[in-house]
């Protein structure tokens, strides 16, 4: 879990419809990052089950995403932060996920595309934005953003709703500050504090000018 993710989650808690139960794929706390990587209090009084292909911190039902064994139509809300990356077959993953959702339910998935190789335990993709699209095609309702270069962003989100269409204003409205906060997670550079001072509107017609 990153930071800029715990920040993300934070604003998926606060301005979407979170329908109970949440049920988190990847919920595996790894050794450094325990407690850190809880997600559970960002949703508090919230029926909450933590699920990952292996037992350990966080993990309340060892579950495999491939196949999950849970009944169609159940989950109130799917959260996968930072784990279709070492799920060897993402498509189906997302599929099964999707499957298990309640109509009316919203899928938040996260990956990396700028982002070393780590293994917890096996590393084998990076996503673009226009991937995160496809992956979430069967929704009623899709939403992808990023954050990072415009041309090689370090993350990829997406949201999906199953078979209806939600609100987004407040959700969206989030996100240009938390892009700009993590426009360069590795650190402070010149183009990070220009970034963070900018407003939006400038940023925009910036990158516009670019793609020229």
């Amino acid at each position: 879990m990153r930071k800029s993710l715990k920040d993300f989650a934070a604003i998926v808690a606060e301005t979407l419809p979170i329908a109970e139960p949440v049920y988190e794929f990847g919920a595996l706390q790894v050794a450094g990052q325990e407690g850190f990587a809880d997600l559970r209090p960002l949703f508090p009084g919230k029926a909450y089950v933590g699920c990952d292909m292996r037992p350990g911190p966080g993990v309340d039902r060892v579950l495999d995403l491939h196949g999950l064994d849970l009944p169609s139509d159940s989950v109130g809300t799917v959260l996968c932060f930072d784990t279709l990356e070492h799920v060897e077959r993402p498509r189906r993953a997302v599929e099964e996920m999707i499957r298990v959702l309640r109509p009316g339910g919203v899928i938040v998935i996260t990956s990396v595309m700028d982002f070393h190789i780590h293994d917890h335990p096996h590393d084998y993709w990076r996503f673009t934005p226009d991937a995160f699209r496809s992956l979430l095609e069967p929704c009623e309702q899709v939403f992808v953003e990023w954050a990072g270069r415009d041309v090689f962003p370090h993350t990829v989100v997406g949201i999906g709703v199953k078979g209806a269409t939600i609100p987004l204003d407040a959700f969206r409205s989030r996100l240009p500050a938390w892009k700009r906060r993590w426009w360069n997670p590795k650190g402070r550079s010149w183009e990070t504090a220009v970034f963070q001072v900018t407003p939006p509107f400038l940023i925009d017609l910036y990158r516009k000018l670019k793609r020229a």
